[in-house]
């Protein structure tokens, strides 16, 4: 390159060139773990709070809320409230969620199916190359 040469080379960075197409604030959403669990949850039917918390382990209260407020805020889920004591609040997917539920499903289906196969494939991987793990 020349001295003189100003010309910047664009740089194509995703399936959409500089613009990401929202591709990556999607699958920053639906790539969380919690996220995933709680659709798969919520693809099953409407479930109270406290009935996501027991169906999810591990997950906390502050993350359950978290995650639901979230997919609430995407379109994905909605939440209604009802006013007793204690409050009753539920949760169940749009049909926008509905249809991302779907695709979540399969991909599950697709873990569950080569969950095997892909430790096999970790355990001979290891065997070679034990300083890359």
């Amino acid at each position: 390159m020349s001295v003189t040469h100003t010309d910047v080379t664009p740089q194509v960075s995703g399936p959409c060139g500089d613009d990401d197409c929202g591709i990556r604030d999607v699958l920053d959403r639906i790539g969380d773990k919690w996220t995933v669990l709680v659709m798969v949850e919520l693809a099953k039917g409407v479930r109270r709070f406290r009935e996501l918390h027991r169906a999810i382990p591990g997950i906390s209260q502050r993350m359950l809320t978290l995650t639901t407020r979230r997919l609430c805020r995407d379109g994905l889920a909605e939440r209604t409230a009802y006013p007793t004591i204690p409050p009753q609040v539920e949760y169940r997917l749009t049909p926008m969620g509905r249809s991302l539920a779907e695709a979540v499903e399969h991909l599950a289906g697709w873990s569950r199916e080569h969950k095997d196969a892909i430790e096999d494939a970790r355990e001979s991987w290891d065997a070679v190359h034990p300083d890359d793990v």
